[in-house]
């Protein structure tokens, strides 16, 4: 029989109000152990001491790769040094709850390696149905500690909030309420491929600076500051390169989702039916609110809510109003506590509605300034997307302008070459009031080529002000991003319209060998491009400009496709594409335009 914790060690914080368990064991079902960090309040027993009669909480769990150990200190000094204050001290990790406040609040929070990883032994395979069991697992036996009510909330960012969408998805028991921040749910369409094209920068500089370097058994650790040394022993060079799945590469080898990477990555949002507060920001195209908001609209949870912040990825989750969201919400659903009426679910009358939105006027928007995007009024909406939405065309036409009315014999063509050439503009009359574009747009785009290669288009929305000033908001690293972002490989543009993800503003792609179809040469194809959800208010006087391009441009932040053999000169380069505007070719741009036209009037959150 195994022996439990034969690595667990126990102290009491510096400020002596919580203990810390590190490397409580978690036993899994086919043999393995994930390890994990226990910080309990003090009158709670320690884990596993049944005949304690110590007091009980609601649990906080989390699980990733990147390391319980690791301080936030080293993990990132720089977001480190500007954090909230209850994001800071001992026992701070990156994108996780802090036990400090935590467990003063009431709660037991569990932090753990996933397997593979830190301290937990196994075959590594983020993203996966491994990591979903195993977390189900972690979250069951969280349940039935000495320590435990029986409650368990998820809480965390990002990867810390994928795994709660996987995990939910399982139903495991004891699970009451999960709050995924910024947390995708597709990895193949949300994270891997943008409409198909690989986002390359991001996942190789993420996999290399943070999962990675925190595999099991990979010396030097301690030396380099990124957590301690693996305690049962370093691995040799050959034993770590067979005891993971190199995702990043794998993303590479198998450009389709019909492959089991993705298949066993699927997620069925569907049969979550445990309460849900998903978290989008608008900041954060590239990476996370598609899956935020395509969750909150899968999700069978009939106690399921969606918020929009702003701000860069890191600090908003730390701010003390959010905070107070996040406790509010697993108050109620954990403890019973129900200080804003959440268990009297969406919409209901002296409760929360469905759906809040920061709202990004003209004039008060400023790129990575904390106290501005802080600053910014929220609207309630009672459901998404937003009642009254009107989907309005916008045809592109041959003098580059974006116009209401159809092409009616005025035909053209634009052209640029594949793979490196410069984007071209479509711009808007100024806008005679003040507007409001709040959801999904989607460009249809009527395209060919002077060869027999692939076509990659990157759409991009440009926001104007009255002044002629480009408008750009705050984006994930804090860099200046653009209104709206959206891409597409002419070979997986197929369609599946009968599926019930499908939507006219978010067309659901198989992503399929066997719907892969190139574009013959001078063959005039729709390329229906899905751009992630926004949100902007055009002033009056202001004007948006649709950017069509071959390759990323301005304002992409970190999220780029920049892979020398996935997108290739032989495969893309070297060839004319074109852009058709014809009365049979009506190539034009949708945008959602909501009746409120950036009404908004109350303080965060």
């Amino acid at each position: 029989m195994t022996t439990l914790h034969k690595l667990r060690t126990i102290r009491t914080s510096e400020d002596g109000s919580y203990i810390a368990e590190v490397n409580a064991d978690i036993p899994l079902s086919d043999g393995g152990v994930l390890r994990c960090n226990v910080y309990r309040p003090l009158d709670a027993p320690a884990t596993d001491d049944t005949a304690s009669t110590g007091a009980r909480y609601p649990v906080l769990v989390t699980m990733s790769p990147y390391g319980k150990d690791v301080p936030y200190a080293n993990f990132h000094p720089m977001s480190y040094a500007g954090m909230h204050p209850n994001g800071k001290g001992e026992d701070a990790v990156w994108e996780t709850p802090l036990p400090r406040y935590w467990t003063k609040a009431g709660y037991v929070v569990v932090r753990i390696d996933e397997r593979g990883f830190g301290q937990s032994p196994g075959f590594a395979k983020i993203m996966s149905d491994q990591v979903w069991q195993d977390f189900a697992t972690a979250i069951e036996w969280a349940a039935e500690q000495s320590w435990s009510t029986g409650k368990v909330g998820l809480l965390g960012i990002s990867y810390y909030a994928i795994t709660q969408w996987g995990a939910a998805s399982l139903r495991p028991k004891g699970l009451a309420a999960i709050v995924p921040w910024e947390g995708a749910c597709d990895p193949y369409r949300d994270a891997a491929r943008h409409g198909g094209i690989l986002s390359s920068a991001f996942i190789d500089w993420w996999w290399n600076r943070q999962v990675a370097t925190m595999l099991y058994g990979l010396p030097g650790r301690a030396a380099r500051k990124w957590g301690p040394d693996t305690l049962e022993g370093d691995l040799t060079p050959e034993q770590l390169a067979q005891n993971h799945l190199d995702w990043p590469r794998a993303c590479r080898e198998f450009p389709y989702a019909d492959v089991p990477l993705f298949k066993d990555s699927a997620i069925n949002v569907e049969n979550i039916q445990v309460p849900l507060l998903s978290v989008a920001n608008w900041g954060g195209t590239g990476l996370h609110p598609r899956g935020n908001v395509q969750g909150y609209m899968r999700a069978a949870s009939t106690h399921k809510w969606l918020f929009f912040i702003t701000g860069r990825h890191d600090l908003p989750f730390y701010r003390d109003e959010c905070i107070a969201l996040q406790r509010s919400f697993l108050d109620a659903f954990c403890k019973g506590e129900d200080s804003r009426g959440w268990l009297k679910g969406p919409n209901a009358e002296g409760g929360v509605p469905a759906v809040r939105l920061v709202v990004r006027k003209p004039g008060g928007i400023k790129v990575d300034d904390e106290p501005a995007d802080r600053g910014l009024l929220v609207r309630s909406e009672s459901a998404w997307p937003i009642p009254g939405t009107t989907y309005t065309p916008f045809f592109l036409s041959a003098d580059k302008g974006l116009s209401s009315s159809a092409p009616s014999g005025a035909n053209a063509t634009f052209e640029y070459v594949g793979l490196n050439g410069d984007a071209i503009q479509f711009s808007t009359a100024a806008f005679q009031s003040q507007t409001e574009v709040t959801g999904h747009p989607v460009a249809h785009l009527f395209m060919s080529q002077s060869g027999t290669k692939d076509i990659d288009v990157f759409v991009t929305l440009r926001q104007y002000a009255a002044d002629g000033s480009e408008v750009f908001y705050t984006g994930t690293t804090g860099k200046p991003i653009t209104a709206g972002k959206g891409w597409l490989r002419a070979s997986t543009r197929a369609i599946d319209a009968s599926h019930p993800l499908h939507k006219p503003y978010v067309p659901y792609r198989h992503y399929a060998r066997k719907d892969v179809s190139f574009p013959k040469q001078d063959e005039v194809v729709e390329m229906v491009v899905e751009i992630w959800p926004v949100h902007f208010v055009i002033e009056q006087g202001g004007k948006l400009v649709l950017e069509i391009s071959p390759k990323d441009t301005a304002g992409t932040d970190a999220f780029v496709s920049d892979d020398a053999k996935e997108r290739s000169e032989e495969a893309f380069g070297g060839v004319q594409n074109r852009i058709h505007i014809a009365d049979k070719y009506q190539s034009r741009l949708v945008l959602p335009i909501v009746p409120a036209a950036g009404a908004g009037a109350e303080p965060q959150w």
